[in-house]
């Protein structure tokens, strides 16, 4: 196991993270961009995809960020037709996202180059190395994350 007390190690294994990040976001921004959005945006359809019908509340929980900041980035995507926002019918206050046909294929396309990608390494790296991937990264999303 890597050693991170030692200061090379911990560069090692952060600069191995930030690149292997940076691969995996690359496509997916050069496609966001064009549309003139950032990640916040892939964030915002990937997981009203993941859950449909997700309310608001629920969507803020997920992405761990306030309702100012989600307002705007949300906003656009209605504008842009790729997020509706309907009435829930059991309780008219609250308010579900949900994709529309433009934003499900948007969402997809975006999947689909970033699949490609893990498909790719990952029958490179193994199964081992999979599994461990997968536990390191779920460990990650259990942390705690500050709030600024």
């Amino acid at each position: 196991m890597i050693d991170l007390k030692n200061p090379t190690s911990q560069q090692m294994a952060m600069e191995a993270f930030f690149f292997g990040y940076q691969a995996f976001t690359a496509k997916a921004d050069e496609m966001l961009e064009r549309r003139g959005l950032s990640r916040v945006h892939q964030r915002i359809v990937f997981f009203i995809a993941r859950y449909p019908s997700l309310s608001v509340k629920e969507l803020l929980a997920l992405l761990g960020v306030s309702k100012q900041a989600l307002n705007m980035p949300l906003r656009q995507l209605m504008e842009m037709h790729l997020v509706n926002s309907v009435a829930s019918e059991t309780d008219k206050r609250k308010r579900l996202l949900e994709l529309t046909a433009e934003g499900e294929r948007f969402e997809q396309a975006l999947r689909r180059e970033q699949v490609k990608l893990l498909e790719r390494v990952f029958a490179e790296a193994g199964e081992a190395a999979v599994d461990g991937w997968l536990a390191v990264n779920l460990a990650l999303g259990k942390s705690p994350v500050p709030i600024d």
